[in-house]
């Protein structure tokens, strides 16, 4: 179903949604002085080329960041996302994209910390090589660990300032991710209840991705959002990616209004079939 290196997957729809939803958390947490983490479970390489191989090999960033790119006339918090992926391209043309760890890395401030996880040796060492190059001050904010995010994230919580931004986005190739999400969530919640935890899930014919999307929006006692995008209906012989949704607790009060006048363009600039729709939906 889907490949794990996310090299393959650079800047497609579901990016472009999980990254939106991103740039504004980023955003939210700079308002206060007060330092805050970035704690990434699943980080991947951090940084992709879009003329490489693997991203060329199935171009679906075509199909999301492409779409995009030229486009003036997005919403604020898409044109937001939009500045953050083209500062990595300073001669505008679309050569590279930055995953969620270089999204946070350019926003992060002198206190602000990154804290990263991610447990495939080649990304691993891909996502080390990259914070290095990225320089001084990106490697002294910032710890790479080669580790499992789901086990590892209980060891960083409560993180220092008592302020953090979680993001949980595996890769979902094993299918038991979708039952150590909910784990993870629910023990991360009784040791930072007061954390913001952003977490990532794939629309595909699986039960188990339909379950999980169901079971998050039942959760009682915790503020949440829940925001899909789906761009196609499913294809017919039950493979790839036609969606995904962000789920996230304690999210800020204005990413409701932001995502009512995102979603709604993303559909009709992302849509491929009549299939394509979001939904967006809150509690707490």
């Amino acid at each position: 179903m889907f490949s794990y290196r996310h090299a393959f997957h650079a800047g497609n729809h579901a990016d472009v949604l999980k990254h939106t939803i991103l740039v504004h958390l980023l955003a939210h947490f700079e308002q206060k002085e007060t330092p805050f983490w970035v704690i990434d479970t699943h980080a991947g390489a951090g940084v992709y080329s879009l003329e490489g191989e693997w991203a060329t090999k199935r171009g679906e960033f075509a199909e999301g960041i492409g779409r995009l790119w030229d486009r003036t006339d997005a919403p604020p918090a898409v044109a937001a996302y939009l500045e953050a992926v083209r500062a990595l391209n300073p001669d505008g043309r679309m050569r590279r994209y930055p995953g969620s760890p270089f999204i946070a890395l350019a926003r992060l401030r002198d206190r602000d910390r990154l804290r990263l996880f991610e447990l495939h040796g080649n990304e691993s060492e891909a996502l080390a090589n990259n914070i290095r190059e990225a320089g001084r001050d990106a490697q002294r904010r910032t710890i790479v660990y080669a580790d499992d995010g789901f086990a590892a994230l209980k060891a960083l919580l409560p993180p220092p300032p008592r302020r953090a931004l979680v993001l949980i986005d595996p890769s979902y190739e094993d299918k038991r991710d979708y039952a150590r999400v909910g784990v993870t969530l629910r023990d991360a919640l009784t040791r930072f209840p007061t954390g913001c935890y952003a977490i990532w899930y794939p629309q595909v014919q699986r039960r188990e991705s339909r379950e999980l999307a169901f079971k998050l929006t039942r959760m009682r006692g915790v503020s949440w959002l829940h925001a899909s995008l789906t761009v196609r209906d499913p294809s017919p012989d039950g493979l790839g990616l036609h969606g995904s949704g962000m789920f996230v607790v304690n999210p800020p009060w204005t990413l409701h209004a932001s995502l009512q006048q995102s979603l709604p363009w993303l559909v009709k600039a992302l849509g491929q079939d009549g299939g394509a729709r979001y939904v967006l939906e809150s509690a707490g």
